[in-house]
């Protein structure tokens, strides 16, 4: 099913990125996340409810518990946009490098005829 929400949307919120930092490595329900917050815990319901459609945190139930589980892999598809654009930018700098050396070049080779 694919949802009406992406990643960009889920990464774009600071208290989203945090939730997703809180549980990378222990698993958590939404009461002990919402502690950790200076907002209500029905907000933090909607900011998980938000991952959740973005693929970005999966809810397990554990007897009466719902922990919320990170999913990095939906992550990738912000790597992959970020990187088309480091690689533009990398070779424009490479670019640059080589001009100002050009010019460097240039300038010496001027004050030696001087």
């Amino acid at each position: 099913m694919e949802s009406r929400r992406d990643v960009f949307q889920a990464i774009a919120d600071p208290t989203r990125r945090e939730i997703i930092n809180l549980i990378a490595h222990q698993s958590m329900n939404v009461n002990a996340i919402a502690e950790k917050f200076d907002v209500t815990r029905q907000a933090v319901s909607l900011h998980v409810k938000i991952l959740t459609e973005c693929g970005l945190i999966t809810i397990k139930q554990q007897g009466r518990e719902r922990f919320c589980e990170a999913q990095f892999d939906k992550l990738n598809e912000v790597s992959e946009w970020v990187e088309q654009y480091r690689q533009f930018w990398e070779s424009k700098f490479d670019s640059l490098e080589k001009y100002l050396d050009k010019l460097q070049k240039e300038k010496k080779h001027v004050k030696k005829r001087k």
